[in-house]
């Protein structure tokens, strides 16, 4: 803001100039007294200025105001970290709101609506770096009584509340797809049971007649039909597994084998992971102790662990999965050879909503239900990482 200038008279170079003379003490005592109202209007100006510019200050979004040209008046220091050079001082809206016209304001821009007397609120994006800055606007008209408006812009960035939304979205999207997935799961189980009930029929017959058997031309339907049997098999698995995960958990608990959970997760996982050329390797130890848990909840959590971990390879890689005792402590290890996690943000990777992933990629929830999921359990969960060198995640439950 700009400060007032406060002017004080010596009071003896006013006794000099008006002399002594007893006519003129009454004009001295009507200077006197307006140089002390002129003093106490400079010092309440001033107070007021101090107030002003605290409320500024105190302000945790940009505000600036631009004058009658659209040219800014006045920002105040918030303003310099959301646009450091389109909210300079004399700088106009033009820079900020409309670059591509050459018209200092243009009847789409908030601030020339401000000007002509109307609000105006604006949701737009900018880009740096690659990645997508999201803020809100609002201007407002300060009416001048001499005709010449100016525009108060409040200026906000919402990037971090943005991307929680679509994040959220995208979580209800997954979810429905999830929905719909166990629907299809189930028209397609039944397909499946008949074709693998009818080659298993077929092979009987080629088997119970002694003439189709001893055909020579109908040896390689033998070798087809064991083929349709065995796919239609490992297809059905693989949705028995699918409905098996998206079956609501009670919050019930009982006995557990957690190799059987881990085979069940990469039942699901593992096309994607041969798609990836991602090879998954299983080192898991044979007749190992059970836990007391939640069936759905713990397959959750592998499937979390096993999901990040194939994300994080970008092309060829390998994750290994390791199951083993320590003590009376039953132990799965997650370990992959992807990208790893900052030092940085290890403190942050269990917080909702905290995610590295573009959107669409993952809503950041995962390690954080992952968590909560082991810590009902009793249990811990412990990661291992380094940059560019992979991480390991280990879930630690009571036998």
């Amino acid at each position: 803001m700009h400060s007032v200038k406060r002017t004080r008279i010596d009071e003896g170079i006013i006794d000099r100039l008006l002399g002594l003379d007893s006519s003129k003490i009454g004009f001295y005592s009507d200077v006197k007294q307006k140089i002390q109202e002129l003093e106490t209007a400079n010092s309440t100006l001033q107070t007021k200025q101090n107030e002003l510019q605290a409320v500024f200050d105190a302000i945790g979004n940009g505000v600036a105001i631009y004058d009658a040209n659209g040219f800014i008046q006045y920002r105040n220091h918030v303003c310099p970290r959301l646009f450091p050079l389109e909210t300079m001082l004399g700088s106009s809206c033009r820079w900020l709101f409309h670059p591509e016209r050459e018209q200092h304001t243009h009847d789409d821009c908030i601030v020339a609506a401000a000007l002509n007397g109307d609000s105006r609120n604006l949701a737009f994006t900018t880009s740096e770096n690659g990645r997508a800055r999201y803020f809100e606007a609002s201007a407002t008209p300060i009416n001048d009584p001499h005709g010449e408006n100016r525009a108060l812009l409040f200026l906000s960035e919402v990037t971090h509340r943005r991307i929680q939304e679509l994040q959220l979205m995208q979580s209800e999207k997954m979810a429905s797809v999830g929905l719909l997935a166990a629907g299809v799961a189930h028209e397609i189980n039944n397909p499946l049971t008949s074709v693998a009930g009818y080659a298993e029929a077929l092979i009987r017959r080629f088997r119970d007649d002694p003439e189709l058997a001893g055909d020579q031309r109908l040896e390689v339907f033998q070798r087809y039909l064991n083929v349709i049997i065995r796919e239609s098999y490992r297809c059905k698995g693989i949705i028995n597994g699918l409905l098996t995960f998206s079956r609501k958990s009670d919050g019930s608990l009982e006995c557990v084998d957690l190799n059987k959970i881990v085979g069940e997760v990469l039942e699901l996982v593992r096309p994607t992971a041969t798609a990836e050329k991602v090879t998954i390797e299983e080192r898991l130890a044979p007749e190992l102790p059970p836990v007391q848990g939640d069936a759905a909840g713990l397959r959750q959590v592998f499937m979390n662990l096993v999901m990040n971990a194939l994300q994080s390879i970008k092309g060829a890689g390998r994750i290994i999965l390791t199951s083993f005792t320590h003590d009376d402590w039953v132990l799965v290890t997650v370990k992959d050879s992807g990208c790893g996690i900052p030092q940085a943000l290890l403190d942050q990777i269990w917080d909702p909503f905290f995610t590295t992933k573009a959107v669409g990629q993952g809503v950041g929830l995962g390690l954080a239900v992952t968590y909560n999921i082991i810590h009902r359990h009793g249990g811990e969960i412990i990661v291992e990482t380094r940059e560019n060198e992979g991480a390991s995640f280990t879930v630690k439950l009571p036998a």
